[in-house]
């Protein structure tokens, strides 16, 4: 489905509940499958997360999470923990094209039984669950994030618990500390002492309930909006400043192309001010899910920019810094990229009518969505948001005014 847009209204207001977290629910639909006796409210509605909780009620012996690369990191964990239990893990062609060795081989090196079913280091992957004895393993610390908190959420059920010892640099710690402040939230004792984190066993929890807070990445489109229009006042909830999601630096970024957050009870509130706009430079190792985002805002204010910190977005759903490049080259920008950077020149003319490739991936569709208040804009494969924001086009035009 191909989805045009084009606005001749600046104006954006109105009032949006956002699902979720899809990165907590995850998490916590893990720690849920272990302890039976944790509630869980406000759950992201994404296609990921709806993925997740097929594959984890599943009784067949294939489980197919899609484009889920969540799901296929932490299940392939949590099967391959779970004694007695053989499946064969699958996803779609892209799933099958990304990378989950390094994940496998620190897996393996605990006593798990995993088989590559097809091409070496990629899923499909045949899992045998066994019962984990060792309790220490080693990873690199500049891989993504998922693949650390996989094995942070198998640890405390490891009747040795584990030791993870992060190699080099490490990368992406706010979805690392995430995971092991949701540990902690179960009462399950963590610590992390420079590159090295251990996780205490734990069998079983007291009762307990948890709601999970609203997707920052989700608020990021809103955020450009505001930042886009001529003015603008947009409500989203639920939030909060104390939020474990590396993403809620939008508040701080945002104030660059003027935007102001305003917290109140649980619920935040976006505003446009005016401000003077200078070329931005920025490091975004701890957000790299927000390059898409940022990237597409300062090219519709004309602004130039020099992101780095983004090594991890070439194995996304697509190759975000060369999808990146294509689409922006479309509407006129000028875009160099290295594998761990992206550069934007400063420029004032926006192309129109141009078709964005979105490559079956969800932020690709959202991030270039806003640039609608400024050219009309064609968005391929517009249903692709479904996977993390399933109202995402309701909810973007219930604010056009």
């Amino acid at each position: 489905m191909i989805k045009s847009l084009a606005y001749t209204s600046s104006n954006i207001h109105g009032d949006i509940a956002i699902s979720g977290s899809k990165s907590e629910s995850n998490r916590l639909l893990i720690l849920q499958k272990i302890y039976h006796n944790l509630e869980l409210k406000n759950l992201s509605n994404s296609d990921d997360t709806i993925h997740l909780q097929e594959a984890l009620a599943s009784k067949g012996d294939v489980i197919d999470i899609g484009h889920a690369g969540t799901a296929m990191r932490f299940l392939t964990a949590y099967f391959s923990a779970t004694a007695g239990k053989e499946i064969v893990l699958t996803g779609s062609n892209r799933m099958q094209n990304r990378p989950i060795k390094i994940l496998v081989d620190a897996l393996r090196s605990l006593g798990a039984d995993i088989q590559y079913v097809a091409k070496e280091g990629y899923p499909p992957l045949r899992i045998k669950g066994e019962k984990l004895t060792k309790n220490k393993v080693k990873i690199n610390g500049n891989v993504s994030s998922q693949y650390i908190s996989a094995l942070l959420l198998i640890a405390p059920t490891l009747e040795n618990g584990l030791e993870i010892e992060l190699q080099g640099k490490v990368t992406s710690v706010p979805y690392i500390k995430m995971t092991l402040a949701l540990l902690n939230d179960l009462n399950i004792e963590t610590d992390w002492n420079e590159n090295s984190i251990k996780i205490t066993p734990k069998k079983e929890i007291k009762s307990k309930t948890l709601t999970v807070e609203s997707d920052w990445s989700s608020a990021s489109y809103f955020y450009s909006l505001i930042a886009l229009s001529k003015n603008g006042k947009v409500k989203l909830s639920s939030y909060k400043k104390d939020s474990l999601q590396g993403d809620n630096s939008l508040v701080e970024t945002y104030k660059n192309f003027g935007v102001k957050t305003v917290f109140k009870k649980d619920a935040i509130t976006l505003t446009k001010e005016k401000i003077e706009l200078k070329p931005l430079t920025l490091d975004l190792v701890s957000s790299p899910d927000l390059a898409q985002t940022i990237v597409v805002t300062c090219f519709g204010l004309g602004l130039a920019c020099d992101l780095i910190g983004l090594h991890t977005l070439k194995i996304k759903e697509t190759d975000r810094l060369v999808a990146l490049k294509n689409e922006l080259e479309k509407l006129g920008a000028k875009v160099e990229i290295t594998h761990e950077s992206l550069h934007l020149k400063a420029s004032y003319k926006i192309n129109s009518d141009v078709t964005i490739e979105t490559y079956q991936d969800h932020r690709m569709a959202m991030a270039f969505a806003p640039l609608a208040l400024k050219t009309k804009i064609n968005i391929a494969e517009a249903e692709v948001v479904t996977k993390s924001f399933t109202s995402f086009w309701e909810d973007f035009e219930s604010v056009l005014v």
